[in-house]
Parts: structure tokens; C-alpha cells; sequence
């Protein structure tokens, strides 16, 4: 019997034998999807690293607010506009502040600026083996197995010690960037049948300079784009505890596994369509928009459109504004917020500006529909993934980089989340799953 003609056989006794009733769930009080009723996160853990804050509980009520996002307990937008004001990038900048709790001050940032330009080339002979002879068409999955192979060029691999596992962590970090963008040439050579070009890290470069310099055949890029590049990578770098990676990494972490095997769970965390891919889905959506629309600017035909999408009538016929609303911003979004004023300068020099009134229009427009359509009102704002899809479409970044640059951004955040855990609980992760199945008694083979 050939697999398939086994899966074919088994498949309905499958699904039939693994469906739960969903009275089920009510009856034992289960916090699906590990979320309170009002969907509010199941509080699980402590953290020092993140703080996601987009509502208060009043007398259990919840009440929006503007939204918040801290690192360290710092500000986001005091991080950003501190390094924008100051006219230089603050990736690098952002990494020291998670991985080790405070703001550097400018020797250690020149230092540490100067040790990851250092680390970004992979080891001997990791390009060709673990890259270039085994390319895949999705970069995420190439990121992860890349990640795990990693492994085998660390002799101390299996060295739970913090010292060694920030070693681990910082380098894994500077080596994100250049995985992903030759992953990304592999894949564009093999299977898109293009010329290969793999262009040396600079290591007197930051990582958004490396980055587009490395995936553009001619390594050119503005200064500008390398900003808007730095602040995406900035805003993505990390987002509390709570969210679907994050969490992956402290429960593997909890089992006192080792760093590659933990980062690779958050990778393929992140590769998961209802976390890292939200901006792609929103892009898709605006070409079909565009497609079906008269002027990008006509509101009248915007309006009618984001009906039908909520109507399940268009688009992917999930009745869902993609982009708009997120788990915990109520009122706001500060990273989109602070994305969009980027996107604006991004979209006057390179030509989209109706493009960018679009988008303003629909962020405007979709919490209208949906309170004219549902009959009740929601506090519904953009989140980052509303602008970020179009930002890398204008610095002309392919579509299979999506999720990779959320993930070269976000390493530094499962990392500090790693240490944190290996650090602070040093307790395996064990929740409880409730059986729902009748017992039954064991049936001789013959008598079946």
C-alpha cells in the first residue's frame, strides 16, 4: 500500500477520531488559544524584555487606550526618535538594549556595532554546503534548517551556560541577515532559473544597509531606504512574551534544549500564516482592491470594496480587513504609527503617493464599514503589518523576504526571551490538556 492510497483510506477515521465537541471547552473552562473569554491573554509568565500594552481592566471591563510598546521599559517612539533625531540607524542600538536590559552609551554601541559587522560572514565552507547545495523555495524553511545546521559548527553546542548561550545568541543574530539573503539568491537562482549573485557582508555596514545591499544585484541602495529598512527592522524586534514565537521560545527554552534547536522552533513559529505572513496577506489584498476600483483615491468605490471583503463576497473570502485590528492595540498601534510616517517620505520618493492615500483612506474607512455592516461598534486600529507589506514593496524587496525580515528582526527578541527564561524560571513548561474520551475496553484481533 503506497502512502497516499493509505492517507486516502484513513483520512476521514482520522478527522472523525480527533474532533473535539466544542460544548466540550465551556464545560471545563478550557482557555482556548490560551485566552481568557473577554480575549485577553492567559497570563503565563513574568518578563523584563517587552511590554505590549493596548488596553486597562476596569472592574472587568476592558477600556482602550492608546497603544503602548516598551523595551526595556523604554518608550518605542523615544527609542526611535532618540537615533532618528540623532540621524544615524538603531538597530544595533536595540539589540544591545534587549539582549543585556540598558541603553549602550557610544563606546560600547561603537563596540558592539564594530562585533556584529565582524560576526555577519558565515563559517568556511557554510555557504556552499548547508546553503547552496541544498536550496528551498520557501526562505523561512531554509532559515530554520540553516539555524539547526548551525549546530554542527559549534563545539560547544550542548553548553547551557548564560555566557555561552550569549555567544550563541549574538551570533546567531549577526548571522540572520546574511543566511536569509543568500537563502534568498539560492532560491531565486535554482528555482526562479536567475543568475546568481552572493555579495560579501560589509562589515563596516549595519544590518539594514547589509541587507539590501546583499539582496540588490547591484548592491545600490538610498539612504533613506536604508533608514526606512532600519526602523521596520527596529519596530519588529520584539513584541512582549505573550505572542506565538515568543512563547515558543520559552517553552522550549524550558525544556533545556539547546539555543539552534530553540530559535529554529521560533522560526518555524513565525513561518505559520497567522503569524509572520499578516503583510503579505495585506498586500495581496490591496492589489485586488486596485484591481477592482475606478481611482485609488475614489472613497465612494473604497467604501463599497472593503464592504464586500466583510461581506465574505471578495478577496479570500474571510470576511476579514487584513491590517486592521490586533489581539491587544485597541485605539492605536505605535508602530505603525511610527512606520507610516516613514512610509510617507518612502512613498513621495519613490512615486506612490496615491498609492500611500489609499492606504490612509482604508485605515480611515474600514472601522466605518465595519460598524455600518456589524451594527455595533470596534475599536479597531492599523496595525504594523497594514504598512510594513507596502514599504518593502517600495524598496523593492521580494515577496519571499516577508516573513525572513520579520524574523532577522525578531532573533533578537527570542534570544533575550532564551536568556530570560534559562535565567529566571529554570521550570519546565507543563499546561494541562483534559481527555474527553469515553473509555473503552481492548477488542481481541480476531473478534473485529
Amino acid at each position: 500500500m503506497i502512502l497516499e492510497d493509505a492517507v486516502a483510506k484513513y483520512s476521514e477515521l482520522t478527522k472523525q477520531n480527533n474532533t473535539i465537541e466544542p460544548e466540550h471547552y465551556s464545560r471545563y473552562n478550557v482557555k482556548r488559544g490560551l485566552r481568557n473569554q473577554d480575549a485577553t491573554g492567559v497570563l503565563v509568565g513574568l518578563t523584563k524584555i517587552g511590554d505590549v500594552h493596548g488596553y486597562i481592566v476596569d472592574e472587568n471591563e476592558k477600556i482602550p487606550v492608546e497603544g503602548k510598546l516598551r523595551y526595556r521599559g523604554i518608550e518605542i517612539e523615544d527609542l526611535v526618535k532618540g537615533f532618528q533625531k540623532e540621524d544615524r540607524f538603531g538597530y544595533e542600538e536595540t539589540v544591545f538594549l534587549l539582549l543585556f536590559g540598558r541603553l549602550p552609551n557610544a563606546t560600547e554601541l561603537e563596540d558592539f556595532t564594530t562585533l556584529m559587522g565582524e560576526l555577519r560572514p558565515l563559517p568556511l565552507n557554510f555557504k556552499e554546503d548547508v546553503i547552496l547545495n541544498l536550496p528551498s523555495n520557501n526562505i523561512m524553511n531554509k532559515l530554520s534548517r540553516s539555524v539547526l545546521a548551525a549546530y554542527s559548527f559549534d563545539p560547544r553546542a550542548e553548553d547551557y551556560s548564560i555566557d555561552n548561550v550569549l555567544k550563541q545568541c549574538i551570533q546567531l543574530i549577526a548571522w540572520f541577515p546574511t543566511i536569509a539573503a543568500y537563502s534568498y539568491q539560492a532560491k531565486r537562482h535554482y528555482f526562479d532559473k536567475k543568475s546568481l549573485y552572493l555579495h560579501r557582508p560589509d562589515s563596516h555596514m549595519g544590518t539594514a544597509e547589509n541587507l539590501l545591499r546583499m539582496i540588490r544585484k547591484d548592491r545600490i541602495y538610498s539612504k533613506l531606504e536604508a533608514e526606512v529598512l532600519d526602523l521596520c527592522l527596529v519596530l519588529h524586534a520584539e513584541h512582549g512574551g505573550g505572542n506565538n514565537s515568543a512563547f515558543t521560545i520559552h517553552v522550549v527554552s524550558s525544556a533545556q534544549t539547546d539555543t539552534y534547536s530553540t530559535i529554529a522552533a521560533g522560526i518555524g513559529s513565525l513561518k505559520g500564516a497567522r503569524h509572520g505572513g499578516a503583510n503579505l496577506k495585506v498586500l495581496q489584498m490591496m492589489e485586488e482592491i486596485k484591481a477592482n476600483i475606478p481611482s485609488l483615491t475614489d472613497e465612494d468605490a473604497l467604501r463599497s470594496y472593503l464592504a464586500k471583503i466583510l461581506k465574505k463576497e471578495a478577496f479570500d473570502g474571510s470576511g476579514l480587513i487584513y491590517g486592521i485590528g490586533h489581539a491587544v492595540y485597541t485605539l492605536s498601534d505605535p508602530r505603525a504609527i511610527l512606520l507610516k510616517e516613514k512610509a510617507r517620505e518612502l512613498a513621495i520618493e519613490k512615486g506612490f503617493e496615491d498609492e500611500f492615500t489609499m492606504y490612509e483612506i482604508i485605515e480611515r474607512l474600514a472601522p466605518e464599514v465595519f460598524t455600518e455592516l456589524k451594527g455595533a461598534s470596534k475599536n479597531m486600529c492599523a496595525n504594523v503589518d497594514f504598512y510594513s507589506g507596502f514599504v518593502y514593496r517600495m524598496l523593492n524587496i521580494p515577496s519571499e523576504l516577508f516573513t525572513p525580515l520579520f524574523a532577522i528582526a525578531r532573533v533578537t527578541g527570542w534570544c533575550a526571551h532564551r536568556i530570560e527564561e534559562i535565567i529566571g524560571e529554570n521550570k519546565i513548561m507543563r499546561p494541562a490538556y483534559k481527555n474527553v474520551v469515553a473509555r473503552k475496553s481492548y477488542v481481541p484481533l480476531v473478534e473485529r
